[in-house]
């Protein structure tokens, strides 16, 4: 009776292992996709990025208040 719970338990593994692997897309079984695409497009250029200095930063914006420090630790 051990054996054949062990025997199902491996079988069971092996076809969760090729099910995820997409090895039986073939016969119409594969897991969904999980890509997001729309993400992607949406993602910053990295090399159109520019650290601003603070004197640079307050030029380009000059009405935007300070930030406050924050004390979250007392």
């Amino acid at each position: 009776m051990l054996r054949l719970v062990v025997l199902l338990l491996v079988l069971a593994n092996a076809g969760y292992f090729a099910w995820s692997q997409g090895l039986l897309a073939a016969w119409g079984f594969a897991p969904a996709a999980t890509g997001e695409p729309q993400r992607l497009r949406q993602q910053i250029k990295p090399e159109a990025l520019r650290i601003l200095r603070e004197e640079e930063a307050r030029r380009l914006a000059p009405d935007a208040a300070p930030a406050a420090p924050s004390s979250s630790l007392r």
